[in-house]
């Protein structure tokens, strides 16, 4: 596969470049290594594709997983909890998962446990390859890559996602880069506060 345009938020690629050069013609080489035309496997069912063969999202992520982890990049997890106490749910900020849970139930308040989960990490960079539902996008850059950056456990946040012409011979609801890119550009220039790197594929 080809990277087909990038988006810096934050000064993220810039960030990457200088700072991470070797990490950054890894991820380059792992889009690169990636076969499409091998993952061309689905059969559509949908009325205006039908019988055509599509991508299929589940080989795509397939092959992406598989050359990340040989060049070890791994799964990170950060457990928490919440509360349905704003006010509380302000002051257990920043504190480990324990002092979230004494802290609320200090304050007669029910501590629910949650996590938050990202695919690959690697160098303090988080990494999400994003073939899945549109909506799946905002929550990778609004909550995963904001969520670890709060918490210091990351310095850069990473989305791969298709370019419209390699949705267009996918089943509907994947996400592009065109329509993530403009999403992401009418929150504001510092929002959400965490240097990204948005980068569009096709093949």
């Amino acid at each position: 596969m080809r990277i087909v345009q990038t988006y810096s938020h934050l000064n993220g690629l810039e960030f990457i470049q200088f700072r991470l050069p070797a990490l950054w013609q890894e991820i380059v080489s792992v889009i690169e290594d990636v076969d499409a035309e091998e993952c061309r496997t689905k059969i559509s069912r949908e009325r205006n594709k039908q019988g055509e063969i599509l991508y299929s999202p589940i080989d795509l992520n397939k092959k992406f997983k598989e050359r990340l982890e040989d060049l070890e990049w791994k799964e990170s997890r950060t457990n928490y909890y919440v509360t349905a106490n704003a006010e509380l749910a302000r002051e257990t900020l920043g504190k480990s998962a324990r002092e979230q849970k004494k802290l609320i139930e200090e304050k007669g308040e029910e501590a629910l446990p949650t996590y938050n989960q990202t695919d690959f990490v690697k160098n303090r960079v988080a990494l999400e390859v994003q073939f899945g539902k549109y909506f799946s996008v905002a929550y990778d850059l609004f909550v995963k890559h904001m969520a670890f950056f709060v918490a210091d456990q990351i310095d850069l946040g990473i989305e791969i996602l298709p370019m419209k012409e390699l949705t267009n011979k996918m089943s509907s609801g994947v996400p592009y880069y065109e329509g993530e890119i403009y999403n992401l550009i009418r929150q504001g220039r510092n929002t959400p506060a965490v240097p990204l790197v948005i980068i569009g594929i096709a093949p």
